[in-house]
């Protein structure tokens, strides 16, 4: 059986970089469909990937202001997402993804922030508990998240866990424990300032699809998370009860 892979969105129809080549490396996206012309830009250290084609939306629907967003001087959508040469130099052996560029971000100290890559390892380190995570940080000297649950496992985790409504459920003690012990394993496996997570906070309110926080194939939309819910970030700031922290390490000689 082939298995196949490619990279396109909603806007481009959605066909738009395809993999033919039965000998190419998994996870080679491929080379542009005929017509469609694929412009890279460089954006921090990142190859941005721009479109042009008939497949191509010509803007959205009564939305004059985000249509001029997303499109650049030459006409070109931009995706939001990055390539890396598959053969360096040689756009004809195809590309992999290399990340959201527009979910990253800087910190304070000027450091860029690789947010695809960063919530990978934190969901990976919260052991099944959380089902995606929002990173924030922007312009500020250190990282927090906030977190999504996965109410299936946290169930299984407390007991009694089924017959708990939300709220108690997302407040039980040994719920923050584990996910304290979460972060703790996070930042002992990437202690750097780009990717420790200082504090975090579980979303107790859904996610809104009108508001564009879930995209139409479900993905969060981290920055529209990160500018619709301002008032998350300033409770997280606050370092309330609700904020979750690392575990203590212990000293060492």
């Amino acid at each position: 059986m082939l298995l196949t892979t490619g990279l396109g969105s909603t806007e481009t129809a959605p066909f738009a970089i395809f993999n033919t080549d039965p000998g190419a490396e998994a996870g080679n996206v491929g080379l542009p469909a005929r017509d469609l012309i694929l412009k890279l830009v460089p954006v921090d250290g990142k190859w941005e990937a721009r479109v042009k084609g008939p497949n191509v939306t010509p803007g959205y629907w009564r939305n004059p202001a985000l249509t001029a967003e997303v499109f650049d001087d030459e006409g070109f959508f931009c995706l939001g997402d990055a390539l890396r040469f598959a053969v360096p130099g040689d756009p004809s052996a195809g590309f992999f993804f290399d990340g959201r560029v527009a979910e990253n971000f800087k910190m304070s100290t000027g450091t860029w922030v690789n947010v695809g890559a960063l919530r990978a390892r934190l969901i990976d380190a919260m052991s099944g508990l959380v089902r995606d995570a929002v990173i924030l940080g922007e312009g500020q000297g250190r990282l927090s998240a906030l977190l999504l649950p996965f109410r299936p496992a946290i169930e299984r985790l407390i007991p009694g866990g089924a017959g708990l409504s939300d709220a108690a459920l997302l407040a039980h003690p040994d719920l923050r424990r584990a996910l304290a012990a979460g972060l703790s394993a996070h930042n002992a496996a990437h202690p750097g300032l780009s990717l420790r997570i200082d504090r975090a906070m579980v979303i107790d309110r859904p996610l809104s699809f009108e508001r564009g926080e879930v995209t139409d194939k479900g993905s969060v939309n981290q920055r529209a998370i990160r500018n619709g819910r301002p008032d998350l970030a300033a409770r997280l700031e606050a370092g309330g009860a609700e904020v979750i922290r690392p575990l203590a390490q212990p000293a060492t000689d």
